[in-house]
C-alpha cells in the first residue's frame, strides 16, 4: 500500500489548478482514505493531522500530497469534486495525540472480548481486529466469516459493553493477512501489506499453465489462499503457449500412444512418455505437427525422434595467448608452497642433527663406561684365576711326589679345639683360619 511520490519536487504553477486532495493512512496504513484539504495548507509525508470522523475526529498520517494524490483516485475510481468528501481539520495537536494512544490501547482488549461474546453467541465467524476512532466513539469491527451471519443481537452487546458506535465490516482472508503483515516465502514483505490493493481470484489453472506442481503448502500463502503472485507472469506463459499445437496430449506411434508430459516455453519443447518405460521424450514443436498430421492420415511413424538436450553448460576454452598478469596460476601458487616446505625442513634437519649430538655423547660416555666396568671386572676375575692356579701348583709336588709324612697321624693337641673355637670377643685368633675356611 506504499507509494512513492515522484511528484513531490514538483513546483506549484497555479494555485487554483493544483490538487486540493490528500491522501491520509490509519493503523499502520492498513487502511487509507481520501480528504479534502480547500485551505492547501503545506503537509509534508508523515504529519499528523485531525480530520472528521463520525460525530467526532479521527486521527492519521499524511502519506501522499500534489498532484500524485490524483494518479490514486483515478486508480481507485475516486472523484475529486465529491460533495460527500471529508475534510482535513486541523495539525494534530498534543491533547490531540494523547486522546488518540488511550484509544488506541484499548484495541487489544477490545478484539479478546469481542471474540468471547461472538462465541458465546454461537456464530460461525472470527473477529480479526478492532480499529478505535481517535476520539473513541466509535469502533469499527473487523471480521471474517464464510457466509452471511445475522449480528444484529451481536451490536446491541457490542455498544452496551464498549460504549460505542459499533460498524462491522467483513472481510476476506487475503485482506486480513495484509492487516497483520509478515515475510512472504521470496524473502520480502507480503505484497497485500505493501502495494496489494485489487485482490484478484487465483486458481489451480494458473500453476498448470506455468508447469508447477500442485502441492498445496508451495502454492498457498499465509492466509492460506492461492498466492497472488501465480497471476503476475500468467499472461506472458499464455502468450508463449500459443504457438504450441493443441489437441496433442495423444499421438501415436509404432511402440503405442505417447501421453504429453509438460510443454517447455523456454526451449519450445513438448515431453511425451511411451507406455513401456518411464522415460521422457523430448519433442520439437515441428515434429509434434508431423506426427499428428500423419496420424489422421492413417499412418503411425516407427520413433518418436527425440533431441538431445544438453543440462551441463558448455566448458570455456582456455585461451592460449594470455597477459602477464594472466600468467599466474593455481599450480604455479602450489609449486611455490612446495619449495618453501622443502626449504624449511632442510632448515630444520641441522637443528635436529644439533640436538642428536648431544644424545649421542652420552650414549657413547655411558658404553665406555660399561666397557671400563667390564674390563675391570674381568682383570678381577683373571687375579682371582692366577692366584687359585698357583695356588693349586704348590699343593701339586705333595701329591705327585708323595709325602711320607702324609699318612701319619698327628699327635693329638690338646688345645686344638680350643684354637678352633672363637674367643669372646668374635674373632679368630688366627687370621689365616677363616682364609682356610673361605677357600
Amino acid at each position: 500500500m506504499n507509494a512513492y511520490d515522484w511528484l513531490r519536487n514538483l513546483p506549484m504553477t497555479d494555485f487554483d489548478s493544483a490538487c486540493k486532495v490528500i491522501e491520509v493512512s490509519f493503523s499502520q496504513g492498513t487502511r487509507k482514505d481520501f480528504f479534502r484539504n480547500p485551505m492547501l495548507h503545506p503537509f509534508e509525508k508523515g504529519d499528523l493531522i485531525a480530520v472528521e470522523g463520525v460525530s467526532g475526529f479521527d486521527l492519521g498520517e499524511v502519506s501522499l500530497t500534489g498532484e500524485i494524490v490524483r494518479l490514486q483516485m483515478k486508480k481507485r475510481g475516486a472523484k475529486e469534486d465529491n460533495p460527500e468528501m471529508k475534510k482535513v481539520l486541523r495539525r494534530a495537536t498534543d491533547r490531540d495525540i494523547e486522546i488518540w494512544k488511550q484509544n488506541k490501547a484499548r484495541e487489544p482488549e477490545a478484539v479478546i472480548r469481542s471474540r468471547a461474546i461472538a462465541k458465546q453467541l454461537k456464530l460461525d465467524m472470527k473477529i480479526s481486529q478492532v480499529e478505535m476512532q481517535a476520539d473513541g466513539r466509535k469502533a469499527t469491527f473487523f471480521y471474517i466469516a464464510d457466509g452471511r451471519v445475522d449480528f444484529r443481537e451481536l451490536i446491541k452487546i457490542y455498544a452496551s459493553e464498549f460504549k460505542v458506535k459499533v460498524e462491522m465490516r467483513q472481510i476476506g482472508a487475503r485482506q486480513e493477512a495484509g492487516k497483520v503483515g509478515g515475510i512472504g516465502s521470496c524473502g520480502r514483505e507480503l505484497c497485500c501489506s505493501t502495494w496489494l490493493t485489487d485482490f484478484k481470484s487465483v486458481n489451480t489453472a494458473a500453476a498448470r499453465y506455468q508447469n508447477l506442481s500442485i502441492n498445496q503448502t508451495k502454492l498457498s500463502g499465509q492466509c492460506g489462499r492461492l498466492k497472488c503472485c501465480l497471476n503476475y507472469e500468467l499472461d506472458t506463459y499464455l502468450d508463449a503457449l500459443q504457438h504450441f499445437p493443441d489437441n496433442c496430449d495423444v499421438i501415436q506411434v509404432a511402440k503405442g500412444n505417447a501421453f504429453l508430459i509438460k510443454k517447455d516455453i523456454f526451449k519450445n519443447l513438448m515431453w511425451y512418455t511411451l507406455p513401456d518405460s518411464n522415460k521422457q521424450y523430448p519433442l520439437t514443436i515441428e515434429r509434434v505437427r508431423k506426427i499428428k498430421s500423419l496420424n489422421q492420415q492413417g499412418i503411425t511413424p516407427e520413433e518418436l525422434e527425440p533431441v538431445e538436450v544438453s543440462t551441463g553448460k558448455p566448458k570455456e576454452a582456455e585461451p592460449e595467448t594470455v597477459e602477464l598478469v594472466g600468467q599466474i596460476s593455481l599450480r604455479t601458487l602450489e609449486k611455490a608452497e612446495k619449495k618453501k616446505k622443502q626449504q624449511q625442513q632442510q632448515r630444520n634437519q641441522p637443528t635436529r642433527q644439533a640436538g642428536q649430538r648431544p644424545q649421542q655423547r652420552q650414549q657413547g660416555g655411558q658404553q665406555q663406561r660399561r666397557q671400563q666396568g667390564g674390563q675391570q671386572g674381568g682383570g678381577q676375575q683373571r687375579n682371582q684365576q692366577s692366584g687359585q692356579q698357583q695356588r693349586g701348583q704348590q699343593n701339586l709336588p705333595d701329591r705327585q711326589t708323595g709325602n711320607p709324612n702324609r699318612n701319619k697321624q698327628r699327635p693329638n693337641n690338646p688345645n686344638r679345639n680350643q684354637q678352633r673355637s672363637n674367643p669372646p670377643g668374635g674373632q679368630a685368633d688366627n687370621p689365616n683360619q677363616e682364609k682356610d675356611k673361605q677357600g
